[in-house]
């Protein structure tokens, strides 16, 4: 989950959904992102995002969209990229799901947020922490759920 959905939760989307076919989990596992903003409804990712998927040979053609609230009971999981992300669902109610910041996920590390690259053009830095984030996630899940 990021504001518009073009740039860190199709990243996030993208690189997640690789590890769990690389864990050959695909018929247990799904993952979809969304944003909290309407900006880019239906829109392709950012280029930046494309550009560095492509570049770690993973394959992606969603659509940005918008949470509904809905998804909270929806989805086992929602995971936001920032505080301001994570203040956002909270808005929206209650659910079934959990909703915690990916970072909260990786052990021995300092930092709480993904930044948005949209601005800055920081999508190498913005993997590396999607990357991290991503796989003790999946760690996390398989552990949770019982799964191999």
């Amino acid at each position: 989950m990021c504001l518009g959905n073009i740039c860190r939760s199709p990243m996030a989307e993208a690189i997640f959904t690789q590890l769990v076919k690389e864990a050959n989990l695909q018929d247990s596992i799904e993952a979809d992102s969304a944003g909290t903003a309407d900006w880019h409804l239906n829109s392709a990712p950012h280029p930046g995002t494309l550009y560095i998927l492509e570049k770690n040979g993973i394959n992606y053609c969603g659509q940005s969209r918008k949470i509904e609230k809905a998804d909270l009971d929806s989805f086992d999981y929602i995971i936001t990229m920032d505080n301001e992300n994570l203040r956002d669902v909270k808005k929206l109610g209650k659910g079934s799901a959990v909703v915690a910041p990916l970072m909260n996920f990786v052990a021995n590390t300092d930092i709480r947020e993904i930044p948005d690259p949209y601005f800055d053009n920081g999508f190498e830095i913005v993997h590396l922490l999607i990357q991290a984030g991503t796989h003790d996630l999946l760690q996390h899940i398989k552990v949770k759920h019982h799964l191999p």
